[in-house]
């Protein structure tokens, strides 16, 4: 890169040959960057590097010296950081981050600040002269001698007398070198596992995250910590930060727990731990579902915790809207075709699902799942593990399932080609499937089918009715007061300039219930999509997800954003919460 400004500079008949000689020379005795070099030299002018620069990588320039700081911003980027990677942060605005750098590819820099502010980061360039003294100006000079700005002998100069000072060494004293790959003793890791401190310290994640109401728990490992995470109604939450000398000793403890290979750490690895504990209301038992995942400093570890005491099977709690559930409920009590239920992961979908085959299993109907991986053990119900390392996949589950003489069959995701149209055939012969997609809306989930390969007039014969749902959070019942909103956010969230004039949402004030945060628990935004026959032939003929929409929205489907809105108008969550999930 220094070489590439010489020469750019060379071209533009800027500086001589001799005055680059120079400038290099002066570059190898006290480092720092050529540009630096040649404006301390006075061959070039500071503003002439900073536009080479930002023509050079394509970003923006700024003449840093003739910009005033806001104090608040400055403390976002500790002074360490600062120095070390000769940034500065200029600007905020919103979740975005401007920072003046000198080299605006150092990408290592830019997601340091990244993950150490939480913003995302917009690089513009300055001279490094101008980015030097910024950083003198706003943090002082810094603790350690600067790699830029040297003073007494050079680097080569220092380590050629070390070498002289040293007494000679034999081959295998005092150096050590460390390999990339460690090598694993499974007996220490075990030992590791086991030791007092360790057992307590993964008791009290496990226990804290019960009580805390989460539903996931994060073990992150970064270079210098290590961190844990909750996610408490759909929100991730920092807890702790432990030691970084715990980092392998907690993970072999879980993966012990989950009974997983702990000298295995370069491929992902799945298992499950169940612990019983005294609860107020007595012995208790909860699943955690461990996946293990090796990233660059160790392995990060994510337990979904699934407790059946908060699956919720009543359908009337769940938070369809009345005439949704209507809808919902004949469709399920259909004897043969297909019921989707879409959505991100996260959004409720398993819950749903396990809530509608709760609902129709009697004694005399024969209901089988393949699911990956199975959630809770339901009675009454066949539920089959799908794996698809020896083979067992979803469509292999779907075809052994068709000779085993089901009324109902639950496929946990239509992923592919070969399983949905398995699914399709299944529904269109006499038997009532039910699944999951992964689709933003309800009318959309059409267009997805037809886009894995199955046929127009398929999709139309199969098809009953598909169901879009979000999860938001609800307001804190403890210290949910009023919360008056302009008119105008409220007509453009999507309410009527009627209901606009009466609607006043409710917010939570945060108490010690909610963690201060106003929210307390979630509840579920519905999409109901029925498919009658106008829809029918709209799909026969290929028509789009918006006409589709447009369709099902005329014949009375209430969207996810009317749900949310709904929602609001009753106090059950807040307008935030809406528009951060779903689209008008």
């Amino acid at each position: 890169m220094a070489v590439r400004i010489g020469e750019l500079l060379l071209k533009k008949k800027r500086i001589t040959s001799e005055q680059l000689e120079e400038a290099l020379t002066h570059e190898r005795q006290h480092g720092g960057k050529l540009g630096l070099h040649l404006v301390r030299l006075g061959h070039v002018q500071d503003e002439e590097i900073t536009s080479l620069l930002s023509k050079q990588y394509g970003v923006p320039s700024i003449a840093l010296s003739q910009f005033e700081i806001d104090p608040a911003v400055i403390k976002l980027v500790p002074a360490e950081t600062a120095h070390r990677y000769q940034v500065v942060p200029l600007s905020r605005s919103g979740a975005t981050l401007t920072i003046a750098m000198a080299d605006p590819t150092n990408v290592l820099a830019m997601d340091d600040v990244k993950f150490m502010t939480g913003y995302s980061v917009e690089p513009v360039v300055a001279s490094e002269t101008a980015v030097l003294d910024a950083i003198e100006k706003y943090y002082g000079k810094a603790t350690a001698p600067s790699v830029a700005a040297p003073s007494g002998p050079s680097a080569l100069e220092v380590a050629s007398q070390a070498l002289d000072e040293l007494p000679s060494l034999d081959a295998t004293g005092d150096v050590e070198l460390l390999e990339d790959f460690e090598e694993i003793s499974v007996e220490a890791l075990a030992r590791q596992g086991e030791e007092a401190p360790v057992i307590k310290l993964v008791n009290v994640i496990l226990m804290s995250a019960i009580q805390k109401g989460a539903s996931d728990i994060h073990i992150e490992p970064y270079e210098k910590e290590l961190r844990v995470r909750y996610r408490v109604d759909g929100i991730l939450y920092n807890i702790m930060r432990p030691p970084m000398k715990f980092r392998d000793a907690i993970t072999s403890r879980i993966k012990i727990m989950a009974k997983l290979d702990i000298a295995e750490k370069r491929l992902p690895q799945d298992g499950r731990i169940k612990i019983r504990f005294q609860d107020t209301t007595g012995t208790k038992e909860i699943d955690f579902r461990v996946s293990s995942l090796p990233t660059l400093f160790g392995e990060k570890i994510v337990m979904r915790l699934l407790d059946k005491d908060k699956l919720m099977l009543d359908m009337t709690k769940l938070g369809f809207e009345p005439e949704s559930l209507a809808k919902f409920e004949a469709a399920i009590d259909k004897p043969w075709g297909m019921v989707l239920v879409t959505g991100p992961t996260g959004s409720g979908k398993t819950n749903t699902l396990y809530s509608s085959i709760s609902r129709i299993n009697t004694i005399g109907t024969n209901i089988m799942t393949a699911e990956d991986p199975v959630e809770f053990n339901l009675l009454g119900i066949n539920q089959v593990q799908v794996r698809e390392s020896i083979g067992l996949s979803f469509a292999a589950a779907l075809r052994s399932f068709l000779r085993q003489d089901p009324n109902i069959i639950l496929v946990g995701e239509v992923r592919d080609f070969e399983t949905a149209e398995i699914a399709v055939k299944a529904a269109l012969t006499g038997h009532l499937v039910l699944s999951t997609l992964h689709t933003n809306d309800a009318p959309s989930t059409v267009n997805r089918l037809m886009n894995m390969g199955i046929e127009p007039f398929l999709v139309a014969s199969s098809l009953n009715l598909v169901c879009a749902q979000r999860l938001v959070r609800r307001v804190c019942r403890n210290c949910s007061e009023p919360h008056p909103t302009p008119a105008i956010a409220l007509v453009q969230a999507g309410f009527s300039p009627e209901d606009a004039k009466t609607v006043i949402p409710n917010k939570g004030r945060g108490c010690e219930m909610c963690n201060e945060t106003g929210y307390k628990g979630r509840v579920g935004l519905y999409e109901v999509m029925e498919v009658t026959e106008e829809l029918r032939e709209l799909i026969l003929v290929g028509a789009s997800g918006l006409e589709l929409r447009r369709k099902a929205v005329d014949e009375g489907m209430i969207t996810l954003r009317a749900s949310g809105l709904r929602k609001v108008k009753e106090g059950l969550t807040t307008l935030e919460e809406v528009i951060r999930e779903t689209v008008r």
